[in-house]
């Protein structure tokens, strides 16, 4: 398992995924690690062995010898075994092959691992035994690495260009570049990071910043205490204002160290072609401590990884390995990370060797619980994959056992995709695990997924090991890590599968994924005694030098999979790929099923030569004929048979069961079963007592050992209250406690305790369960808990059903004042009805403002078959009356991964600035959100645009968390008129079986609806019925605590009518008709002119024209002014920037002078009666024109300030500023010594705003920042700023932080100023990142 190349395929994170190519020998460890999707739904997977000529499992007695010499095998461990066990190969065979065949150790087989990503850097994983490189090709499938790089620049006379990050960058003048065109994008390096490597990263550079950082507290320190010690007492206002100054730098200091917060430092990145390839260099000396690394010119240009087999490390620092992709002409860079160490570790398992051409394997190591067997988008895929390009799929079962239905999706649930599942050997359990005392022959680990899948098949395929010390990526700083779980034991299978291939394509024996699991499977070693075992290890340990022999032998038998499927007599049912009689009623009476056998070839097979001349004579066989029959023979061609089989359950013990019906070719007994068909049957126990319980006493476990217990849950049972009672131990004991049932296109029912006992006592849970159902309860003692103990475990269960039945389990309030009855009855034994409901959560809805269809690179997003990938990107406009965690959701598409038809689905919330709020797939996350406006995208493919077309106006919720004070806890009553009336409440009763009991729950007030919220959103939260007996009062109080609980929704209705809309004024117009004419035109005319466009010369001119008429019209008339100056300040293109401030000054002064300012400050002086109308009109009046003075004021003053920044710039045009602007403007640069000539024109205006508004709130604050600058006192200056900045309900401005870091730098803090121009990136990007 050595030599082989291996792809590896890195997924985002979303996590992300990565697909490498590695090649494969026996002097060099495989690698292969996969990371799983969903954290909550790891998959491990183990492996059987089967004797050569095995026809069923009762008939594989030959294979346990070898399974059981691998075990005795094992006595102490030496060095040398010790390092085997921690890569296990024995267990597999593997060893013995190489042995065998040395020369066939992985060349020539081409390994896909479509995992977290992979370290091109890792320890074994950089080239072959026989010097070619081991990983032939990384590809990002996600798109998380994705830069957009479609700006084009050119570089100037000094070889610099103008970098995305807004960055100089100096370009080496010995790169080719024909064209000159230089393609630049940026990325936020954390985004490439783990979150393990983001977290170290941040507190190394957190340790240095805040060593600068104190530094400047100790200066800021000394400042003040010298001060208070030159002024003992301060009362002069000037010096009150310059100890104010100081106090506020030490305590801006002290604020940034407590709120300190790292986004990370951006790369920038250049992409050009250079006549042959497009190369990448990258700008990253924002991640280096020496200014002089990292530079762009000093980079060593890469080129897509599968070119030049090339990577890059960012820095020493951070240790991250990466690798580039360009794609889309330039236009996007791919960077290449991975977003765990498991990738990394999966391809340290399983690597291979190389031809340049397609892969022949596939490992996956992640999935998760999934509604619909062998269904979605993705198993359509992977079916296309197998069938059509011969590719071998290999993938973990999943982590959720040991209950049986666990497998996950695609690899415990998909047919054509072999699942593994995790297998522990003494060795392993010695060496990897360090176990004081190993167990004495191997075992499934407790964990993995157990079969069958819902619609019967058996779930697991074979067993590998579980677990393995092997490479890991360099920035975790280490070179070798333990993992264990069926993510191992899928790439352990596929590096033994690459073996069978290196020597297959060395023989010349055609490779077909058909042929080569029915290899695996038919030759693999059971683990257990009982075909039930079946169910959790698959055919058992996988043997690849006895796989081997079997390919040889069967080498010129044609590649068929055989496909079944199976319907039950007389049902209408889905068809199924196996026989599942799970429930009570399925197991009191026997039933027939037809199956159909297609014998399947791959899609190039040629039609007269394979499919018109195949024939096969099968004997098919039943493993127990009192249960299952079966015909005895059956003639198969090409398009297929069905016979029926017969089961009948009737006569079988209560508990599990499991056969088979396979096929034997009658010419080649040797070849083992053809198909097999699985029939398990949990024929589940009857509660019989009343009250309705069972109890389990004196359960005998020892480390690894399972029971499973099958009930029958009474009807009208809703959650179960049980209680665990362990004794007969010493040391401490770890038990999993697993329930699982089955409803129809639903995912299992589940929850999977860890229970840990340091003492005998006794521990309650409670679940909840669906009456009529079977549930399955399963006990197992962790396999490694215990070991060395002598000491068995004894433990009693009780088992206590409970339920409480309602005519209406989903509750939904219209929105009237209407009532809803509820009916409860207890149908098994007397029950506390306590009715607790409660509404916690919003649900806004909306529809896309935009939908827009768009077709992906064809470099990229192209299906092998041609089929063009299309995107569908929707637009929601999103608003908050207040700030809010909420997270979307999407009914139709959320919670779906590989049981959709859909290829993928992301969002990004963003908000004007395009600064990126949240983003995320298929399981939104819950975000803070300030208040505000916020865009919200949604993305969608397929490569069917009819049905994008039809999702164009697909609803979307925001969902919103209510605030504790918000929550709503919704009332009961006796009678319908209780909600109105206020009384007749109902608090609880006691339920007696065969009487019902109805009460009614009220609306909830109208007084109590949240603020803000619109008609037509939805209140929702939680009901609950019963009270339990082992919850605490707490508990009792929030229905989401009970096990039992349903949704209740309340639709908010319209708003009240407001009685005073419409009412016509008291006082009637006096005004002519003339007189309202002249006024509607006038303000026709203001209006126009507000609507002209300003962008051209032409347009300017026009305006100004118009302005100057209007003047002319309507002199004095301050709307016109104010209009005019708005004009003025919302120029854009502005070429003179003095001669434009003088213009605005002008504009300002026009409107100053028109307001009697005098009359207004007599106004405000006086209080008014709101009651009298004519009074609120001239106040309403008088509130405008102080508005138009404190807008005049405020935009003269910036002018005013404008003006002497660009003079102190520029002294040349200081003398033409005040020849043109004398009046208002006149100053010279020695103003501030010669007052009394050149009055402060900047003060004076200041001060004249300050008597008419609050300079220190957000729109007028500016100034004030201005005024303390100008005298330099740069503290008070950025403590006025951070207030606006903080109180600011507008997304933020650009232009507030860009002032914010003028005054940093002008203060002299560079590490603070450094931390805000990375952020500036974070707050305003250039644009949205690509999906």
């Amino acid at each position: 398992m050595h030599n082989q190349h291996t792809l590896l395929l890195r997924f985002p994170s979303l996590p992300s995924h990565s697909l490498t190519i590695l090649h494969r020998t026996t002097k060099t460890k495989l690698n292969s690690t996969r990371r799983k999707h969903t954290p909550t739904s790891s998959f491990r997977r183990s492996n059987w062995i089967v004797p050569k000529a095995m026809h069923c499992t009762s008939l594989c007695g030959g294979g346990n010898d070898n399974n059981n010499n691998n075990d005795a095998s094992f006595r102490n461990l030496n060095e040398s075994t010790f390092l085997a066990s921690l890569m296990p190969k024995t267990e597999i065979g593997a060893d013995r092959f190489l042995h065998s065949h040395p020369d066939y150790d992985g060349r020539g087989a081409l390994i896909a691992i479509f995992d977290s990503g992979v370290d091109p850097a890792a320890a074994g994983l950089q080239v072959t035994s026989d010097g070619k490189p081991k990983i032939i090709d990384i590809l990002d499938c996600t798109g998380s690495g994705d830069i957009d790089t479609s700006k084009v620049v050119k570089a100037d006379a000094d070889g610099c260009i103008s970098g995305a990050s807004g960055a100089s960058l100096v370009i080496n003048t010995s790169w080719k570049n024909p064209s000159g065109d230089w393609h630049v994008g940026y990325k936020l390096v954390y985004e490439l990071f783990t979150e393990n490597l983001t977290s170290r990263l941040k507190k190394e550079r957190k340790k240095k910043w805040d060593e600068k950082n104190q530094e400047e507290i100790a200066k800021a320190v000394k400042q003040l205490t010298d001060f208070d010690q030159e002024h003992i007492k301060v009362e002069d206002a000037k010096l009150k204002k310059v100890r104010e100054d100081l106090q506020n730098r030490l305590d801006l200091l002290r604020k940034k160290s407590e709120s300190y917060d790292d986004k990370g430092p951006a790369i920038d990145a250049v992409v050009w072609y250079d006549g042959e390839v497009w190369r990448v260099a990258l700008d990253t000396h924002s991640l280096e401590d020496d200014p002089d690394c990292g530079k762009l010119a000093n980079f060593i240009p890469l080129t897509n990884y599968r070119t030049e087999k090339k990577y890059g490390i960012f820095s020493k620092l951070d240790a991250c390995t990466y690798a580039v992709n360009v794609y889309n002409d330039g236009n996007v860079l791919s960077m290449v990370t991975d977003s765990s160490p498991h990738g990394t570790h999966v391809a340290g398992i399983a690597a291979a060797f190389h031809p340049e051409h397609k892969c022949d394997l596939i490992n996956m190591s992640y999935g998760e619980p999934t509604s619909l067997p062998d269904y979605g988008r993705f198993v359509d895929l992977a079916n296309e994959a197998v069938n059509k390009h011969r590719l071998i799929f290999v993938s973990s079962a999943g982590n959720s056992g040991p209950a049986l239905s666990t497998v996950g999706a695609p690899g415990g649930t998909s047919t054509n995709i072999i699942g593994v599942g995790a297998y522990v050997s003494p060795a392993m359990a010695a060496g990897a695990h360090c176990v004081v005392e190993p167990p004495s022959e191997g075992l499934e680990y407790t964990w993995s997924s157990r079969g069958p899948t819902t619609d019967g098949d058996l779930g697991v395929s074979v067993s590998a090991p579980g677990c393995a010390v092997a490479p890991v990526p360099t920035w975790t700083l280490q070179r070798r890590m333990l993992m264990n779980g069926t993510s191992m034991a899928s790439p352990s299978a596929c590096g033994g599968i690459a073996l069978l291939i290196s020597a297959m394509k060395a023989e010349g024996i055609p490779v077909s994924p058909y042929s080569v699991r029915k290899a695996l499977e038919n030759t693999s070693i059971p683990i257990g005694d009982s075909p039930e075992d079946k169910l959790s290890t698959g055919q058992g340990l996988m043997q690849i030098d006895k796989c081997y022999e079997y390919i040889q032998q069967s080498q010129n038998i044609p590649s068929v999979q055989y496909q079944i499927n199976i319907k039950q007599s007389g049902k209408t049912n889905p068809s199924s790929r196996g026989i599942y009689l799970r429930e009570a009623n399925a197991c009191r009476q026997p039933t027939e099923w037809m199956v159909q056998v297609d014998p399947k070839f791959h899609e190039d097979a040629n039609k007269l030569e394979e499919l018109a001349v195949f024939e096969e004579c099968i004997e098919l066989h039943s493993s127990d004929k009192t249960v299952v029959k079966a015909p005895e023979y059956l003639l198969l061609t090409h398009n297929g048979r069905t016979f029926n089989v017969f089961v009948d359950p009737t006569n079988l013990n209560d508990g599990l069961h499991y056969y088979e019906v396979y096929g034997i070719d009658c010419k080649a007994p040797w070849r083992g079963p053809l198909f097999r068909i699985p029939i398990t049957i949990t024929k589940p126990m009857a509660v019989t007592d009343r009250p309705p319980q069972v109890s389990f006493s004196k359960m005998l476990f020892q480390p690894g050992h399972v029971q499973r217990k099958y009930i029958e849950v009474p009807h009208g049972a809703s959650w179960v209250e049980a209680t665990m009672n362990a004794s007969s131990f010493d040391t401490a004991r770890r038990f999993f406690v697993h329930t699982v049932q089955i409803c129809p296109l639903q995912r299992p029912i589940t929850r999977r305790n860890v229970i840990n006992f340091s003492s005998p006592t006794a521990k309650s849970f409670t679940f909840r369960v669906v009456g009529g159902q079977t549930l399955e309860l399963v006990i197992a003692q962790f396999w490694s808990s215990g070991i060395g103990s002598p000491e068995t475990t004894s433990i009693d269960l009780e088992v206590v059903f409970h339920g409480i039945k309602v005519n209406k389990e989903e509750i939904v309030l219209d929105g009237s004042e209407a009532p809803i009855r509820i009916d409860a009855e207890a149908l098994l034994a007397s029950e506390k009805l306590a009715p607790v409901a409660i509404l916690n959560k919003i649900r806004v809805p909306y529809r896309p403002i935009d939908a827009k269809i768009s077709s992906l690179s064809s470099d990229r997003d192209k299906l092998p078959s041609g089929k063009q990938i299309l995107a569908l990107t929707l637009t929601y406009k999103i608003k908050l009356e207040d700030g809010a965690e909420i997270k979307p959701q999407i009914p139709f598409l959320n919670d779906r991964i590989y049981d959709t038809k859909f290829e993928s689905q992301f969002y990004i919330i963003s908000d004007s600035n395009k600064k990126v709020y949240s983003s995320g797939d298929a399981y939104p996350n819950s975000t803070k959100l300030p208040k505000g406006e916020y865009n919200l995208q949604l993305y969608l493919r397929h490569d069917n645009v009819q049905v994008l077309e039809k999702m164009k106006q697909l609803v979307l919720f925001i969902e919103r968390s209510l605030e504790e004070k918000e929550i709503i806890w919704l009332s009961f009553f006796s009678q319908p008129d209780g909600p109105l009336m206020g009384n007749d409440s109902f608090k609880s009763s006691t339920l007696v079986p065969g009487i019902k009991e109805g009460f009614y729950l009220g609306p909830p007030a109208k007084d109590k609806l949240p603020k803000n919220s619109l008609q037509g959103s939805v209140l929702v939260g939680s009901i609950s019925y019963g009270k339990l007996l082992l919850a605490g009062q707490r508990d009792r109080k929030y229905p989401e605590k009970h096990p039992v609980r349903y949704r209740v929704s309340y639709i908010i209705p319209p708003n009240k009518v407001d009685e005073d809309k419409g009412k016509k004024s008291s006082s009637s117009s006096k005004k002519t008709v003339s007189e309202r004419l002249e006024e509607e035109v006038r303000d026709a005319k203001i209006k126009v002119l507000g609507g002209l466009k300003q962008e051209s010369d032409e347009e300017c001119l026009e305006w100004k024209e118009l302005s100057a008429s209007l003047k002319t019209e309507y002199p004095k008339y301050i709307p016109l002014l104010a209009k005019i100056l708005e004009g003025l300040v919302s120029r854009s293109s502005i070429k003179d920037k003095v001669h434009h401030d003088e213009e605005v000054i002008d504009a300002a002064n026009e409107v100053i002078d028109s307001i009697d300012r005098e009359e207004l400050a007599k106004f405000f002086a006086l209080k008014n009666d709101p009651e009298d109308e004519e009074a609120e009109k001239i106040k309403k009046k008088m509130e405008s024109a102080r508005d138009q003075l404190a807008e005049a004021l405020y935009q003269k003053g910036l002018a005013l300030a404008e003006i002497e920044s660009l003079k102190e710039v520029d002294k040349s045009l200081a003398s033409a500023a005040t020849e043109v602007a004398k009046q208002d403007v006149e100053k010279t640069d020695e103003q501030s010594n010669d007052d009394a000539v050149h009055p402060d024109l900047f003060l004076e205006n200041f001060n004249e705003l300050k008597k008419w508004v609050d300079v220190k709130c957000t729109k007028y604050g500016i100034l004030l920042v201005t005024n303390e600058r100008r005298n330099q006192r740069l503290g008070t200056a950025l403590k006025v700023l951070s207030d606006i900045i903080q109180d600011d309900a507008e997304p933020s401005k650009k232009k507030f932080y860009e002032l914010k870091l003028s005054l940093l730098e002008e203060i002299g803090w560079t590490h603070f100023a450094a931390n805000e121009r990375e952020w500036m990136l974070v707050r305003f990007p250039p644009s949205l990142p690509p999906f």
